[in-house]
């Protein structure tokens, strides 16, 4: 199992609830895959660098976790159909020696 952290940015505008849903979801969506998550760091709500569909403002969350080398495709997948998400990265992290 690899290393790997992901970052996405959902849209400021929508409710407490539904936020917590979100990232509730993402998580789940790792560890119904085999993975395990090991931190999600919410960063909330922040100024995004430049308008994103005419939004200046996006909630960021950051989660840590390990899985196999295929899931992160999967997993970006689901971040691109999900309309609520604007913007995502997932990248592997190096192994520590």
């Amino acid at each position: 199992m690899n290393k790997y952290e992901a970052l996405y940015i959902i849209e400021a505008g929508l409710p407490e609830e539904e936020t917590a849903a979100l990232i509730e979801k993402f998580s789940k969506v790792v560890t119904d895959n085999g993975g395990e998550v090991e931190n999600v760091n919410e960063w909330g709500k922040r100024r995004l660098a430049y308008a994103i569909d005419y939004k200046t403002e996006g909630y960021y969350v950051l989660m840590d976790f390990k899985s196999s080398p295929e899931f992160p495709t999967e997993l970006e997948r689901k971040f691109r159909i999900n309309e609520k998400i604007m913007r995502f990265m997932v990248i592997r992290k190096e192994d520590e020696k």
